[in-house]
């Protein structure tokens, strides 16, 4: 078999518009496993965010993995095993915090299975809380709060404005972290060189695979990593045109079943 691990990208990869796996690609997914390819899941999400879809795609039974915030988190799903794990440093926080305060944003971490922050009135947090299944609090100062290592924060707000600010958030701190936005209204802040490519050579390498063996989707700007790294680049026909360009193939859309397509001509049929 010449695609031995199978990594997926969710929202507008995995998942249709509905945010849900087509019966189609469910059973393409499964069928590939039951066939000996190890699947991971590659997604910004925190990790109850990315555990739904595992269940659905029988990952413990299979031997699945969890590659969640952006490769930060790296675990076996079946046993829970991490196998790599990246925090930003606690002496940036008063920075980062400072920082969003001097823009004008909201901004927001985890607490575990929680979202912390100091404003909850804020309708791009809820739909970080909503799409995650999140629960979620309110501190009375975020910096003070944190008396723990978090894997990443989160700066909300309205695209035109986040793509204003953005600049400046990245001149500041580029050197030491990670900044892109993820969504038009998420702008995202995690510790320095953690990417889904970094995080799928490690996964290859725990399970003894070479990069040339490995086949991946996606279809947004965090994907591109992966999409360059991989044996097997796919892009979702949904996808922007700037991660087309460095995909290998482009696959039909997320609400066309395009994993399946590509799972059956190139691993299932092959």
């Amino acid at each position: 078999m010449k695609y031995k691990v199978l990594a997926f990208d969710i929202d507008g990869t995995l998942t249709d518009s509905e945010k849900k796996i087509t019966p189609r690609t469910r059973e393409a997914i499964i069928r590939a496993q039951e066939r000996g390819c190890v699947a991971a899941i590659a997604s910004g999400r925190p990790r109850p965010g990315v555990r739904r879809y595992a269940d659905e795609l029988e990952f413990k039974k299979n031997g699945g993995f969890l590659l969640a915030l952006n490769g930060g988190l790296i675990e076996r799903y079946s046993d829970g095993k991490i196998i790599g794990q990246s925090v930003i440093p606690r002496e940036y926080y008063g920075e980062i915090c400072a920082l969003a305060k001097s823009e004008g944003v909201n901004i927001l971490t985890y607490d575990k299975d929680t979202v912390i922050s100091e404003n909850l009135d804020d309708k791009y947090l809820e739909i970080e809380v909503r799409i995650n299944g999140l629960e979620q609090k309110r501190v009375d100062d975020l910096r003070e709060y944190l008396t723990y290592e978090v894997p990443k924060f989160l700066m909300l707000g309205d695209g035109d404005y986040l793509a204003k600010i953005e600049p400046e958030v990245y001149a500041r701190l580029h050197d030491r972290m990670d900044v892109y936005r993820s969504e038009p209204f998420f702008l995202e802040i995690l510790p320095k060189n953690v990417n889904k490519a970094s995080a799928l050579a490690k996964l290859l390498d725990f399970v003894g695979a070479k990069k040339e063996e490995l086949m991946v989707f996606g279809d947004g700007y965090n994907d591109i990593t992966m999409l360059e790294f991989a044996g097997m680049g796919v892009a979702m026909g949904n996808a922007h045109a700037e991660v087309k360009a460095h995909a290998d193939i482009i696959a039909p859309g997320n609400d066309e079943d395009g994993i399946a397509y590509i799972l059956e001509k190139y691993v299932l049929n092959a």
